[in-house]
């Protein structure tokens, strides 16, 4: 079979995490974005270099970016001369002691369990006694006083190497040697480990950009702090999907500047760590509408991808019902006028990936997920022009899987690789043998549902809009020095994120939106503070509230899309 009968395939992985640093403290305030550095990035990274044939595309949110290079700088600085590391954890595992004081020592105890039960502390005998030794901790607060520096250092190293990635664990021999000590680990042990983690961060770009080069991988990015443009534009632009959703009272003011500056300042971050343009964005979670396209190819995007659901809404609403087989109408690029080519992902293939195999066996998963597009090319044999677009978080499912999903990874990547009937591509390649379909109009919506119901609608979501608006109407009616409005306005790009709205919601789980809820309004609080404006009294209190529970025994993952 001709490579022009092959049936092109495009695996695109999309890595982001929300701004974590505590922009005025220089905290911060979790640990998601280095523990996802260490063990989710960088074996992303290695089963891409495992398999030379294979290819994929990778999107990186700006503010994702910034941060590595933070944390690079802080654990560099202390190597050097010993700077004060300004993230909790990994403070504590440079720290000659333990901290001293019941609060932080409950934190800490607290803070180290936050890994995937089954997966990530069952697996290691030695963590999970410790862990079942700390839940103890939970039960009886008063406990805490019996707990030794030993207890916590032997828990703050295991909970590293829980979140070490599963190339490196088995590469390493720093990882290996450490595991194998079990307990009793010295402050030099601790420094070791951390200059591991130092390195791993450190590399994640660097082996990107090589894979980029090589043309292995497409890169590609969001706008800068990961917002949800249509809403930033038009909180109205949620009707489109659900006409009688509930919004709040008052539109969000001069987003059509906001969503411009997001852009720009995404490229410009992207160019500056990658030394490219891209071509090609990720929206953050798909989110797309008529306006944002048009600022996308002002702002020169080649191509935009998002959720079948959107391509499904608009259709219908354009009275063209899709046809059953997908293969029909969602395995093309479509471009509305004036803008870029818009790929929409298949919903079932992506969350096969992110949401069902992680139970399964590897064999079995991979031999479903082959058949499955198998069965795609066969529909297709007589339209070489189409492509099938998998599109799905990087770095959030693989701790559902067992070893990280490193036999899944390697295993999928080399079935691909080499299979006679699948091509795997990227977005910008396919685009110059798949012409792009006229699409008259685009229903404004995201990848989840076609729709904007994660970010907008429920009563606490919607609140957390009420509370950005009044911020933004703060900034707008300041007036600042110049270097303080630079920061004035990252700090309201950091609030105008989607992850917040995505967590606030009571059917989330409780830890979580605490955790997300305290950040949005101190990161809310800062823009007043910078702003030299009092901070509202209503950011002192909780307004989200979670009782739903976490999947799975997780820690961060998001529920899946039939939530």
């Amino acid at each position: 079979m001709s490579d022009n009968q092959r049936l092109k395939v495009v695996l695109a992985w999309h890595m982001h995490q929300p701004q974590y640093q505590d922009l005025l403290s220089g905290e911060f305030r979790l640990p998601w974005t280095y523990l996802h550095a260490t063990k989710d990035y960088v074996d992303m990274a290695a089963h891409l270099e495992a398999v030379p044939q294979a290819r994929a595309v990778v999107n990186f949110a700006p503010i994702l970016l910034e941060q590595f290079a933070e944390y690079s700088a802080q654990i560099e600085r202390f190597q050097r001369d010993g700077t004060l590391i300004q993230d909790p954890l990994l403070a504590a595992l440079a720290s000659p002691s333990m901290p001293a004081g019941p609060a932080s020592r409950t934190m800490l105890v607290s803070a180290c369990r936050r890994s995937h039960d089954q997966r990530m502390i069952e697996r290691f005998p030695p963590y999970l006694q410790i862990c079942e030794l700390a839940a103890r901790v939970d039960e009886q607060p008063f406990n805490i006083a019996y707990l030794n520096d030993e207890f916590l250092i032997d828990l703050l190293v295991w909970y590293h190497l829980a979140w070490i990635g599963e190339t490196v664990r088995r590469s390493d021999p720093r990882v290996r040697r450490l595991m194998d000590r079990e307990r009793g680990y010295s402050l030099s042990d601790r420094h070791e480990l951390l200059g591991l983690i130092g390195g791993l961060i450190a590399s994640i770009v660097p082996r990107y950009r090589a894979l980029a080069e090589r043309g292995q991988v497409e890169l590609s990015v969001t706008p800068y702090a990961h917002p949800i443009l249509p809403l930033i534009l038009d909180f109205a632009s949620a009707r489109e999907a659900m006409p009688e959703t509930t919004l709040p009272p008052a539109m969000y003011p001069g987003g059509l500047d906001r969503a411009r500056w997001h852009i720009r300042r995404g490229v410009e971050v992207f160019e500056k760590y990658f030394g490219f343009r891209p071509a090609g964005c990720w929206p953050a979670e798909g989110s797309v509408c008529q306006t944002s396209l048009s600022l996308f190819a002002e702002a020169g995007v080649e191509w935009v991808a998002t959720g079948q659901g959107v391509l499904s809404h608009s259709l219908h609403a354009a009275g063209h019902a899709p046809h059953a087989m997908k293969e029909a109408w969602l395995y093309r690029p479509y471009r509305t006028s004036g803008g870029p080519a818009c790929f929409f992902r298949d919903d079932d293939l992506s969350d096969r990936i992110g949401f069902r195999y992680a139970t399964w066996h590897t064999d079995d998963a991979v031999a479903d997920f082959v058949h499955a597009l198998e069965q795609s090319a066969g529909c297709c044999q007589d339209h070489p022009d189409r492509v099938v677009s998998i599109v799905l978080d990087g770095e959030n499912a693989w701790e559902h899987y067992p070893e990280n999903g490193y036999y899944f990874l390697s295993a999928l990547y080399r079935k691909l690789a080499d299979h006679p009937r699948l091509e795997l591509t990227t977005f910008h390649d396919a685009l110059a043998t798949s012409p792009t379909q006229d699409l008259t109009h685009l229903v404004a919506g995201s990848w989840v549902h076609g729709n904007f119901s994660t970010w907008i609608g429920d009563p606490q979501k919607n609140h957390g809009w009420e509370l950005l608006v009044e911020a933004k109407q703060a900034f707008d009616g300041a007036a600042i020095a110049a270097d303080a409005r630079a920061l004035a306005e990252k700090q309201l790009a950091i609030c105008e994120g989607s992850d917040w709205f995505w967590w606030f919601g009571d059917y989330n789980p409780a830890a979580t939106v605490s955790d997300f809820d305290a950040l949005y309004r101190l990161h809310l609080a800062n823009l007043y503070r910078i702003l030299g404006i009092a901070v509202p009294a209503t950011l002192t209190r909780a307004f989200a509230h979670g009782h739903g529970t976490p999947a799975h025994g997780g820690t961060m993952r998001p529920g899946s899309a039939s939530n």
